[in-house]
């Protein structure tokens, strides 16, 4: 019975660090992180993008956005954004989309709180020296891993967690993706004030071949407009709400 007690508790431990969705560490203090926003009179969905700026993919997924009057937000991971990919992230500004911090390791969350902090505002003012504005004040963790003292080191650089809504992903579990399947499955889930989450870049390859998320947003896009939805900015609409989102 012992054994059995331990381990429950080590599964719940281990899931309030690495689920998906919110959990334990969100239902205690709710107001540090954002999964979904809150609903709206127009029906809003929240289009986000992890691992770039890509030099190739996420140009065109500009395009795509410009082309549909779609609005999103880019969460990038900071060695990436370098001289060479800093124009791309200054026209998705300029268009009107978010731009957020995101990282491509999880040894993040196991950094004392001031020295997670330090970072991500160093972080920050050197995208804003390249790009010529500042990152919102959201943050993704690689994979959604957090802890304790990563929510500390947000909370003194004030920053929330960025999550995503449950489901509301472009991964497939070990299946090349099909972008038809992608914007099916996604169109098909979505409510008011989801966050989907897709992928314009590679947490190791910032090259990587992303024509699937291109396809599949073109597609995503006009299926969600024909079910009545709008497109959000989520760094926008997380700054501009005075509502505090709750986990569901």
């Amino acid at each position: 019975m012992l054994v059995l007690l331990v381990a429950a508790v080590a599964g719940v431990m281990a899931l309030a660090h690495t689920a998906p969705v919110p959990f334990l560490l969100e239902y205690l203090q709710p107001d540090r992180s954002v999964w979904r926003m809150p609903p709206s009179s127009a029906p809003a969905i929240y289009l986000t993008y992890d691992d770039g700026p890509n030099p190739t993919a996420t140009p065109a997924l500009l395009d795509v956005l410009a082309l549909e009057g779609a609005a999103a937000t880019f969460f990038v991971i900071p060695h990436h954004v370098t001289a060479e990919t800093a124009p791309i992230l200054a026209r998705a500004g300029q268009e009107g989309h978010g731009i957020a911090l995101h990282s491509g390791t999880r040894a993040l969350m196991l950094k004392p709180p001031g020295e997670f902090a330090a970072y991500l505002e160093a972080e920050a003012d050197r995208i804003a020296g390249l790009v010529g504005r500042p990152p919102c004040r959201l943050f993704r963790p690689h994979a959604g891993w957090r802890g304790g003292t990563m929510y500390a080191g947000l909370e003194r650089a004030g920053y929330r967690l960025a999550g995503w809504s449950f489901g509301m992903w472009d991964w497939d579990w070990w299946r090349a993706p099909r972008p038809d399947a992608i914007a099916a499955r996604l169109a098909a889930k979505a409510s008011d004030g989801d966050i989907v989450v897709m992928h314009d870049g590679h947490h190791e390859n910032p090259r990587a071949d992303r024509r699937a998320t291109i396809t599949a947003t073109a597609l995503l896009i006009a299926q969600l407009r024909d079910r009545g939805f709008e497109f959000g900015q989520l760094c926008a609409a997380a700054q501009a709400s005075e509502d505090r989102v709750v986990p569901q």
